[in-house]
């Protein structure tokens, strides 16, 4: 037997319908999945979001990352229709949402709560949508049973869920969401609540959940870890204070971050001040050498002494006083050198060296800021 494909009723049409809206507008391409044009929002003396757009195309797994307070949540909430912005537009295929409920919008949220219903079983936590809704009993069971063989829970729907675990509970969740058959797929934090091993094989089960459904459901996913941003994502917006400081791939995010809070969140990084210029460079990027060592053509080097040696297992990061000033990290691969070689290396004088093309010229959080400011209203 085939995996389920949760089709929609009536796809068909509604894909020959977005043809028709993109011809008239012109320019032969599909409308976003979502659009947000202007976004504002403040909750009492606090803006929560000022001024912010973004387009999510059909299919994508795209993923709003940022720290507390910094506004993806709230704007997963204004795409669900749970809150209504001050200022700005959303848009859904094309279509303005903006002034609808909830209800009325294509989409489900998936939260870290799982809100089963206790008394239920699986089969009929994940059919509750589809009876609210008014829909016949056979089909209802028919979805469910789909629902829950897409996420590898179908020999479970007898249980209650008491009997499963965190992981598999939050798989329940899904298929929840899942069987309503929406056009865009909210998922909040699903995953903070579980532990790293588990957090770590639901990262991978979303993200083939989501390539089996990429021709049909949109996911867009709220999340401040960066791992876990960069595991999953077509592409991520990295929020901050209400703003979105870049939108790109995992590699453009990580590789070639657009400020200097981009840098210091999305990962461990360098920033390098001299000459008046400010850039990052990745501590792998990094090569720790021996002071008297000769670097590469075209490589850039600081002489420095090891301040402070991490054994993280895999590898060891070392944190580098310079000698001209300020502090470098670099990591390094272990193999058959163990922690206790490593600490030996405290105080050793050493060169680092690293290419030109990784570094990436950055401006300061607060260059950033002003930016943003300038944009006109």
């Amino acid at each position: 037997m085939g995996r389920p494909t949760l089709r929609r009723p009536g796809a068909r049409e509604e894909t020959r319908l977005s043809e028709v809206q993109a011809e008239q507008r012109g320019d032969g391409a599909p409308a976003p999945a979502v659009s947000a044009n202007g976004l504002r929002k403040v909750y009492g003396d606090v803006v929560a979001l000022e001024r912010l757009s973004l387009d999510v195309w059909p299919g994508e797994f795209f993923t709003m990352l940022g720290p507390s307070g910094s506004g993806k949540t709230t704007t997963l909430r204004l795409i669900a229709g749970f809150e209504r912005p001050d200022a700005g537009a959303i848009a859904l295929d094309g279509l303005d949402v903006t002034g609808q409920p909830p209800y009325q919008r294509d989409v489900n949220t998936v939260f870290q709560d799982y809100a089963l219903f206790p008394h239920m079983t699986i089969g009929e936590n994940v059919a509750y949508g589809l009876m609210v809704k008014g829909v016949g009993r056979k089909e209802r069971a028919a979805r469910a049973e789909e629902a829950l063989r897409l996420v590898q829970l179908g020999e479970l729907a007898k249980r209650k869920p008491i009997q499963l675990s965190g992981g598999q509970r939050q798989r329940v969740a899904l298929a929840r969401a899942l069987v309503n058959r929406p056009r865009v797929l909210l998922l909040d934090e699903p995953l903070g609540a579980l532990d790293l091993k588990l957090r770590q094989d639901m990262q991978l089960e979303l993200k083939r959940i989501q390539r089996e459904l990429s021709e049909g459901v949109t996911f867009i996913y709220v999340t401040h870890d960066q791992d876990e941003a960069l595991t999953m994502s077509d592409r991520i917006a990295v929020f901050s204070t209400g703003r979105i400081e870049q939108i790109g791939t995992p590699r453009e995010i990580y590789e070639r971050p657009a400020n200097e809070f981009v840098a210091g969140f999305v990962g461990t990084s360098n920033i390098v001040e001299r000459d008046g210029r400010r850039c990052t460079v990745r501590p792998e990027k990094i090569r720790l050498l021996a002071e008297d060592e000769t670097v590469r053509d075209g490589e850039l080097s600081e002489l420095g002494a090891v301040r402070e040696v991490i054994y993280l297992g895999s590898a060891t990061r070392y944190v580098v006083a310079l000698d001209d000033g300020g502090t470098l990290v670099a990591m390094r691969q272990n193999d058959e050198s163990g922690d206790a070689a490593a600490s030996e290396e405290r105080g050793r004088r050493v060169r680092l060296a690293w290419r030109a093309q990784h570094m990436t010229a950055v401006g300061s959080a607060a260059e950033a800021q002003r930016q943003h400011e300038e944009v006109p209203q």
